[in-house]
């Protein structure tokens, strides 16, 4: 099953945590894992990530904590799930030609590149900028709407898909 795994989602929160700030805002640690919801950790090891992958920057002392490395315009969620997964493949047959036995014969590993480019190209069009827009437009939504709000996202949905 294709699924997006507790490490990438959390790296995810993290890097919309921070975008939603004014440029050059430094958060403590603290407050992403609280705003955030992600155990401490999980939280140590994918700042780790996200700052090897150039992502985040980090800052030690009391008046440290963590900034996007770049503009959030600048960074996509693939740029996200690289650095906490690698590479983007969905499947062993798309790693390399001649990976798969099979391979130039195989009718379905067209359909799996057809898919992983769907994919990836989705994941680019997400910039942090966008998610981090959208987030704070969500945030302000009042619970008493939320149910609506979700009930206009599925209608939204299910017309994309027609």
């Amino acid at each position: 099953m294709l699924k997006i795994n507790r490490k990438t989602d959390y790296s995810v929160r993290v890097m919309v945590c921070l975008a939603k700030q004014p440029v050059g805002t430094r958060l403590p640690t603290q407050r992403v894992q609280e705003e955030m919801l992600i155990p401490r950790p999980f939280l140590q090891r994918i700042i780790a990530n996200l700052s090897k992958a150039g992502l985040i920057q980090t800052f030690p002392g009391p008046n440290g904590g963590l900034e996007l490395a770049r503009p959030a315009s600048e960074i996509n969620l693939r740029h996200i799930w690289e650095a906490a997964e690698g590479p983007l493949n969905i499947s062993d047959c798309l790693k390399a030609p001649g990976e798969c036995p099979l391979d130039l014969t195989c009718p379905v590993r067209s359909r799996w590149g057809k898919l992983q480019a769907l994919i990836a190209d989705e994941l680019e069009a997400s910039t942090l900028e966008i998610l981090a827009l959208e987030a704070n437009q969500l945030s302000s939504i009042s619970p008493s709407n939320e149910r609506s709000l979700k009930a206009h996202q599925l209608i939204s949905e299910i017309s994309q898909h027609k």
